[in-house]
């Protein structure tokens, strides 16, 4: 697995086992890395959105994108994409760290690369193609079903996830879903 990826990108294993642990995590981070209902607006498949759990060299829409342009060692990165500029960076770079931690100590296998055209994938492919959560509700329940390894070495708290997790619903999902959105309006107006 290793040397394919190493093949791949050209990195060293210890970086590819912290891409792992960020691309195994990724559903249950959504809600640190996509902190509200608007930024699941932009997590739209077909979008060039990163909705797409892998990694690729030139689709846009994967979670973590390898450029490929350039020999030099130096210029190698990996480039995650599905924060959202309303993340908080002291959260989001926290959550990060502890989900590339977590993939080095347990030797995470990330799959595949994704290298082929998204958008020309027959549907019975594309639905083995893992996604990120669809909704902020969706992510929630993923953070909520599993954050154990955030709580490792005490960098998050069951208390602050706990309190994250409640604050967001109240204060966020509820407060949406009871509240009809100006676009109903033009929709259902005349109804």
């Amino acid at each position: 697995m290793i040397e394919r990826i190493e093949a791949f990108g050209n990195h060293l294993p210890v970086r590819i086992r912290f891409g792992e642990g960020v691309l195994a995590t990724l559903p249950e981070l959504m809600p640190l890395y996509a902190p509200n209902v608007n930024s699941y607006r932009r997590l739209v498949p077909g979008f060039e959105a990163p909705v797409n759990l892998g990694y690729s060299q030139r689709n846009r829409s994967a979670a973590c994108r390898i450029p490929m342009y350039s020999p030099d060692p130096k210029a190698k990165r990996v480039e995650f994409r599905c924060p959202d500029p309303a993340a908080n960076p002291y959260l989001c770079f926290a959550a990060m760290l502890m989900a590339g931690l977590d993939g080095i100590e347990h030797r995470i296998n990330p799959g595949d690369p994704i290298d082929k055209n998204l958008y020309d994938l027959p549907p019975e492919e594309m639905a083995r193609v893992p996604k990120t959560p669809g909704t902020f509700d969706q992510a929630l329940d993923a953070l909520e079903g599993d954050h154990e390894f955030l709580l490792a070495g005490n960098v998050f708290t069951k208390d602050v996830v706990d309190t994250y997790l409640s604050y967001k619903r109240s204060r966020e999902i509820d407060e949406i879903r009871l509240r009809p959105h100006p676009y109903e309006f033009i929709l259902y107006y005349d109804v």
